[in-house]
């Protein structure tokens, strides 16, 4: 990857609804051959997509904590039901299987305290091949590079 395709994704990052001409501009390409990259790079899958960044304060969101979640039993078919079970609950905004003492690593976005216990207690707490549940409060996110 050269230094101007670097600066495309850079650009690309910050700014997703860049126009073609204003990120030609930014790299120092002509429009045609900024947009010829562009292009590649989605097709090649180095740009897999374009998001909105929401602000989920303003959506009632005010409690973030991640959890860890250790299993039962280490058998496929107990992570499939528990990552089913993830892909189903509208609270967990990611789920990562992860190495080291315990399965995975959860991300929790709920209105207050009050609905994570909600979540804690009657969604994770009842499946069946859960273990153990750690969760860790997050308390501020003075960088999150996330889109």
């Amino acid at each position: 990857m050269d230094k101007v395709t670097e600066r495309i994704l850079q650009e690309l990052t910050r700014d997703g609804r860049i126009s073609n001409i204003l990120l030609a501009e930014r790299c120092g390409l002509s429009p045609s051959a900024c947009l010829r990259r562009v292009q590649d790079l989605e097709r090649r899958g180095v740009i897999a997509g374009y998001r909105a960044v929401l602000d989920r304060g303003a959506m009632g969101v005010g409690f973030v904590a991640y959890a860890t979640v250790g299993l039962n039993s280490h058998t496929k078919a107990s992570q499939q039901a528990f990552e089913r079970a993830m892909a189903a609950a509208p609270e967990v905004v990611e789920c990562h299987n992860i190495t080291g003492a315990v399965e995975y690593l959860v991300r929790i976005e709920v209105a207050d305290l009050p609905s994570y216990k909600a979540f804690h207690t009657d969604v994770m707490g009842v499946l069946p091949q859960v273990n153990a549940i750690t969760s860790y409060v997050v308390m501020g996110s003075p960088k999150d590079a996330r889109a």
